[in-house]
């Protein structure tokens, strides 16, 4: 078997065994599927067992998989509850964590262009894992849940716009010309997507929902390479693509499909959260610099600072630009939540070792602290909401297998 086909079946049996480990462990305390993948990719990573090892075709499906995580977040997202004061409060607390997270970095790193990395990482929401939780304790369609949703989703969205801006290496005014045109496209899109769609579209749709044709996930999937081509060519990151496309695929199934929206949704995400987003997680613990972070010095250092420095640079701006109507248990949970990092954290980590801008240290502590933020901080924000009276599902509390 070739390299690639046994670290694919090791991959793959990960991906098996994590669910098993998550149900297992999650009768006693919640841990999310992510993080059983991760140590388990670490596990048989060149650090440890180095039984896998990353190459071209498996760093290719890894990619994919943060890009349908990012796309699964975008459509994640209700127009109609991501609005208003919310919305503009959830805005100026990530600019205010821009601003504190590059001033942290600079210092941290020692310059502009190490601490542009960091401060980027550190401004972060891991809308993708956060969603799911929220969703299987039963608070994501509640007052609650919307807020988190917003300041989610511009926690998401908005290290992503710094990324296009301020590490593709360009000239800032050249890469805000090309976010402008990638914008007006995007817009078009939209527009386009909330225009009604003829009756034979929606009847496609309904009849080979069931059948080998299955339209409507080869029009999504289509819409992803459309969005993720127009980012591309525009030399943006394509995580801007793929958040953007999953906007407008809920727009145009809204719209179009409204009864079988929720069965594409599930189509979808089996081909993701079945396939896709565990490689990405797994191969993030495969090319984890465990050596790095255990030879005890400044990796090793930093990682706790690095979690407080979430809390503090992403979470400080979140507990004071809060909606009103929140009292201080929910503002802490909103808080605890809003500071989950990971997925960006590790894309942004990749591109500064990639451009040997970071070292492998600074990225392995960066990524550590992200591990130790979705194992911690929704577990915390549950049980904050929970002691306050908030009514969670049995499941939820004790047996969780969220993202």
């Amino acid at each position: 078997m070739s390299h690639s086909g046994s670290t694919l079946v090791l991959i793959m049996a990960i991906a098996v065994l994590a669910p098993l480990l998550a149900y297992g462990v999650g009768r006693r305390i919640p841990v999310p599927l992510v993080i059983f993948e991760i140590l388990l990719g670490i596990l048989i990573g060149p650090d440890v067992l180095g039984w896998a090892h990353s190459d071209e075709l498996i760093d290719a499906l890894s990619e994919l998989g943060l890009t349908m995580l990012i796309f699964l977040a975008g459509y994640e997202i209700e127009f109609g509850k991501v609005r208003g004061d919310t919305l503009k409060r959830a805005v100026w607390a990530w600019v205010a964590a821009l601003v504190l997270g590059l001033g942290t970095g600079i210092l941290l790193g020692g310059g502009w262009a190490k601490g542009v990395f960091i401060g980027v990482a550190l401004t972060s929401t891991a809308l993708g894992t956060v969603l799911p939780v929220l969703r299987d304790s039963g608070q994501l369609h509640g007052r609650f849940g919307s807020v988190v949703m917003a300041f989610g989703a511009v926690g998401e969205f908005g290290p992503i716009i710094a990324m296009a801006l301020l590490l593709s290496g360009r000239a800032a005014a050249e890469s805000t010309v090309l976010l402008a045109v990638f914008a007006a496209l995007t817009a078009g899109a939209v527009y386009w997507a909330l225009r009604p769609r003829p009756p034979w579209f929606s009847n496609v749709i309904a009849k080979t929902l069931h059948s080998s044709g299955q339209f409507a996930i080869r029009f999504v999937f289509l819409l992803l390479a459309l969005m993720l081509g127009a980012s591309t060519a525009l030399g943006l990151d394509v995580l801007l693509g793929a958040f953007a496309a999953g906007l407008i695929t809920r727009l145009v199934l809204t719209g179009a499909a409204p009864e079988s929206g929720p069965e594409i949704l599930g189509k979808i995400e089996a081909v993701g959260f079945g396939f896709l987003v565990p490689v990405f997680f797994v191969v993030t613990g495969i090319e984890f610099d465990l050596q790095s972070l255990l030879d005890g010095g400044r990796a090793l250092i930093l990682l706790p600072v690095f979690l407080l420095l979430f809390l503090v640079v992403r979470g400080g701006p979140i507990w004071f630009l809060a909606p009103r109507d929140l009292d201080r248990r929910d503002r802490g949970a909103l808080v605890l939540y809003g500071s989950t990092a990971l997925p960006l954290v590790v894309a942004i980590t990749t591109i500064g070792v990639d451009d040997h801008e970071l070292s492998a240290g600074d990225a392995a502590a960066l990524v550590g602290a992200g591990m130790v933020s979705v194992l911690v901080f929704p577990l915390l924000a549950m049980k904050a909401r929970a002691r306050a009276g908030e009514e969670l599902p049995k499941e939820a509390v004790g047996g969780s297998e969220a993202w």
